[in-house]
């Protein structure tokens, strides 16, 4: 399925996106972070239980707490939240179960969260 390459890849392509790289990598519109790499903390395997994914996890805005449910719900075999984000426009993502035309759905969707209107509202116009 998808992997850091792919998400590297894919938040890259998009209009003035950067990378903080290190340990977990992030990257960035305009210095607002849009997705990382997210791992598990020792409370979040505490709230998850068995169900916490041992894989890499993705962090991703979404454009409202709507999409959020939305995502989890329609997929809760790939989205998922911890109570860390509870009221918060993120949803984490298990990257090992996603495919990579999903992934880059949830790239766009999190970056047009992130970057300011009018870079998205010209992004959005030249996209075919």
């Amino acid at each position: 399925m998808a992997g850091w390459d792919d998400v590297r890849r894919l938040a890259l392509a998009l209009p003035d996106v950067t990378e903080r790289a290190g340990e977990n990598p992030q990257w960035l519109v305009r210095g607002k972070g849009f997705v990382w790499d997210r791992p598990l903390r020792r409370a979040d395997h505490e709230a998850l239980g068995a169900a916490a994914p041992t894989g890499p996890v993705l962090g991703a805005w979404v454009a409202d707490l709507g999409v959020k449910e939305a995502l989890i719900a329609d997929d809760a075999a790939v989205f998922f939240t911890t109570p860390h984000f509870d009221g918060y426009r993120a949803v984490l993502v298990r990257l090992d179960d996603i495919a990579v035309d999903e992934l880059a759905e949830v790239v766009e969707g999190a970056w047009l969260a992130r970057a300011p209107k009018r870079l998205a509202a010209t992004y959005l116009e030249a996209r075919p």
